[in-house]
């Protein structure tokens, strides 16, 4: 009866025409890797690297915007905290790190 039926060869895994499988995971594996790094980790670390250089360059007087919308004057800083004046008899202490931006001096005078 196998005289009717012809017999199937089986392609060798490691043709000159296809491509390893481990080999094809590796490159996918890199692959991810890198669009990882290229849109995640790297704009992250930009961000965070900014973020620190504006929070040593804080000095007394410079106007900032907290991470919760709060317009203020620095009063006072230490290593950790920072004394907002919202207003001519109202101060607001807050964690360094919530402070998200540094205004242009005049910024409250125009609000």
């Amino acid at each position: 009866m196998s005289f009717l039926i012809a017999t199937a060869e089986a392609a060798d895994a490691a043709a000159p025409g296809g491509m390893d499988p481990s080999m094809f995971n590796l490159i996918f594996l890199v692959g991810f890797g890198v669009i990882f790094y290229m849109f995640m980790w790297r704009p992250q670390a930009k961000r965070a690297k900014e973020h620190k250089a504006l929070l040593s360059g804080l000095s007394k007087g410079d106007e900032v915007i907290t991470a919760g919308g709060l317009i203020g004057k620095v009063v006072r800083l230490n290593d950790d905290y920072i004394v907002l004046s919202v207003n001519d008899t109202t101060e607001l202490t807050f964690q360094k790190t919530h402070v998200s931006a540094a205004l242009p001096k005049g910024t409250i005078k125009q609000i």
